[in-house]
Order: structure tokens, then sequence, then C-alpha cells
């Protein structure tokens, strides 16, 4: 990702409080990282989830509780806002992480491992694109209800 595609990226979150929202970490009057979290809806979940999409700690101000009071500050907002779940992802090697992200009540979800599918075009040509169909000898057809309800 390039650093003007981040950018991007971080305006669209700024500027739409429905996709999620970033949080400053603050020590004092000194900002000592950020937390950036996405907002989804989830069938399993019974409703809103979120996903910690990026939590950052400068190197110098690691290891003295701000990720974990950040966390656990985290929790409580998204409670507020209605959040049935919030979910992060770890590096499996990264054990002082999961051991962070474990203090605060974050569980593995052994059974599940994140899978992703990257997809192509930007989200104006994904929105417009009201029916993909699928070149399988099944002649599937993946329908997008809301876009249809709109245009009736």
């Amino acid at each position: 990702m390039s650093e003007q595609q981040r950018l991007s990226a971080i305006r669209s979150l700024l500027g739409e409080s429905r996709l999620g929202r970033i949080f400053l970490i603050r020590s004092g009057s000194r900002t000592v990282g950020y937390v950036a979290v996405c907002f989804g809806y989830s069938i399993e979940f019974e409703g809103r989830d979120a996903f910690v999409d990026e939590i950052f700690i400068e190197p110098e101000s690691r290891g003295m509780g701000h990720g974990q009071n950040a966390l656990r500050l985290l929790k409580q907002e998204m409670e507020r806002l209605g959040i049935k779940a919030l979910h992060l992802e770890v590096d499996r090697t990264n054990e002082k992480a999961r051991h962070l992200y474990h203090s605060v009540g974050f569980e593995p979800r052994e059974k599940y491992f994140l899978m992703s599918a990257f997809l192509s075009g930007t989200t104006a040509e994904i929105h417009a694109e009201a029916q993909i169909r699928a070149a399988d000898a099944g002649g599937s057809e993946l329908i997008d209800r809301a876009s249809q309800e709109e245009t009736s």
C-alpha cells in the first residue's frame, strides 16, 4: 500500500463515522499512539461487530500499560456504541502482543483462522456493479439486494 493510498483510506475513515473510528492514545498531554477500528455486521454475533484494524504505540512508550489501558477503554466505547464483538488479528509468533490481548479479554478462536480475498476495483466501482455473475457451470449469481431496493 502506498502512502497516498494509506492516507486516502484514513481520510475515508475519519470522514464517515459509520465506517469506524480512529482514537488517539494519550499519556497526559502527549500522543503516544493510536487505534483504528472498522465496523461490520455479523450474523454469528447477532449484530454490529468491529475489527481493530491497527493499534500502534510509539516504541519509547511501549511496556508502560498504554496499549492495555487503550484496549480496555476501546472495549467500553464499543459496547457503548452497541458493538456485539470486537476482533483483532495478531501474528501467531508475537507472544508479547498475544499476552497483551489476552490480558484484556481477547481469546483465540482456535477452530478458525482469518482468511482474506483481495478484491480489485475501487469502492465506487464495486458499489456501481449491482449484479455479479459467476462463470461457473451452475450459473451462480450474486445479487446485491440493497442496490435493487434503492432502484425500486
